[in-house]
């Protein structure tokens, strides 16, 4: 396993809506262990594919950071949205800035899991916010999307001066 690079804004990767997943092969396998491993060294909850430069739609997520209970989401689909809360939120590919960001607060997501099995799971709390996130990154959407676009230029000037 190998810890990968996480593309940081504005790596033009994070901008681009991902392909879908068509076959789960060794190369995805590898790929989601790395990105598995990536995540936790990075101190994240949640890590897209093209956070470490690749443009499919797979995520990894743990909103508990306990070794093992990884979630592994393909091809996410969120079928039904319900609620809405604001909380804070950072992002990986945007070290040392966050802020509050409104997200449904359950959902129904369909998704292909490890296995290539077809999956439909009612989610709330902390693993529907990653899920919204993360799912977000494959359509080329970062949190600061978000904002208003006060907020959003505030946080990116922010951003900046910490680089």
């Amino acid at each position: 396993m190998a810890i990968l690079s996480i593309r940081l804004y504005p790596d033009k990767i994070l901008r681009k809506k991902c392909q879908v997943v068509t076959k789960i092969t060794a190369e995805e396998r590898k790929l989601i262990k790395d990105m598995i491993e990536t995540m936790y060294s990075a101190e994240g909850v949640g890590l897209s594919a093209p956070q470490v430069g690749v443009s499919k739609r797979i995520f990894v997520a743990n909103p508990s950071r306990e070794r093992g209970k990884e979630w592994v989401i393909i091809n996410p689909r969120l079928l039904k949205k319900t609620g809405q809360e604001i909380l804070s939120e950072g992002c990986l590919s945007l070290p040392g800035i966050s802020a509050e960001v409104k997200r449904y607060k359950k959902l129904l997501l369909k998704y292909e899991d490890l296995s290539g099995e077809e999956r439909v799971i009612p989610l709330e709390g902390l693993l529907a916010r990653i899920v919204q996130h993360e799912t977000d990154h494959l359509d080329g959407i970062l949190f600061i999307d978000r904002l208003g676009i006060f907020k959003r230029f505030k946080l990116l000037q922010k951003f900046k001066n910490k680089r």
